[in-house]
């Protein structure tokens, strides 16, 4: 394919996967059970963190952790006190266990205690900033604070190289509007958002000759990045759809 008929696919792909039914299998439709935008912030974040593995052993357990707040996360994260974490204790995903999630809620509540969204935490250093690498630094920042215990491992860092699959995933979710992302944050320009690039995706964009970087790194993001932003600058992260969907569902 040239660019132009390249360009022409993954546009009718991004379309195709772009829908409701994307939520029948996907982590997106436990953040989707709500209205409320810190309901929402909420549940993304704690549903993008645990975004690795088995998709139905994602979707059980984040929905087994959404229930423990009553099914009502903001209400749950702004008064919850030390005893009521007790109702966690035996929560595992994977790697994350109590002990991190524990840190997570407590730090969830100090941000919200400070702000009435997550996405003042997100804003790019810069106002001219090409991609979301100063953004993610900068909420890594407020979130950790001086902690550099066993729990900085589930919080990318771009910095060093991280592709940061799962934040940038959750950032597609807020800051993107559309039939299955949630556009809720309005300050973010789509524009300089990054692909969630994992095995799947990765897998089909150097097969499309999209990606060359054999590594999956933030360096191979970046030229991603380049090469999404030239078939649509405004919102390249809408061929995500295309390149997963293709990689999942079609075994591209």
């Amino acid at each position: 394919m040239d660019k132009a008929e390249l360009r022409d696919f993954l546009n009718e792909k991004a379309a195709q996967y772009q829908n409701s039914a994307f939520f029948d299998s996907d982590p997106i439709q436990i953040p989707a059970r709500f209205q409320q935008l810190k309901d929402i912030e909420i549940s993304a974040f704690l549903t993008a963190t645990l975004a690795w593995g088995n998709r139905k052993s994602i979707i059980k357990n984040c929905t087994q952790l959404i229930e423990l707040m009553d099914n009502a996360p903001s209400d749950f994260i702004q008064n919850f006190t030390i005893s009521d974490l007790s109702l966690f204790k035996t929560f595992v995903h994977r790697t994350f266990n109590f002990e991190d999630l524990e840190f997570f809620l407590l730090q969830l509540q100090k941000l919200y205690r400070k702000s009435d969204s997550l996405e003042v935490y997100f804003k790019p250093s810069d106002s001219s900033a090409q991609n979301m690498i100063s953004g993610i630094m900068n909420f890594r920042s407020e979130f950790l604070g001086d902690y550099s215990g066993r729990t900085t491992k589930h919080l990318a860092n771009p910095e060093k190289g991280s592709t940061a699959k799962r934040i940038n995933m959750f950032l597609r979710w807020m800051v993107r509007t559309g039939p299955v992302d949630f556009g809720v944050w309005k300050t973010i320009p789509t524009s300089i958002l990054s692909c969630p690039l994992d095995v799947h995706s990765g897998r089909v964009a150097r097969k499309l000759n999209l990606l060359h970087r054999k590594a999956n790194d933030q360096k191979a993001v970046i030229e991603l990045d380049k090469a999404l932003r030239l078939m649509d600058p405004k919102d390249p992260v809408k061929y995500d759809f295309a390149l997963f969907g293709l990689g999942v569902f079609e075994k591209f």
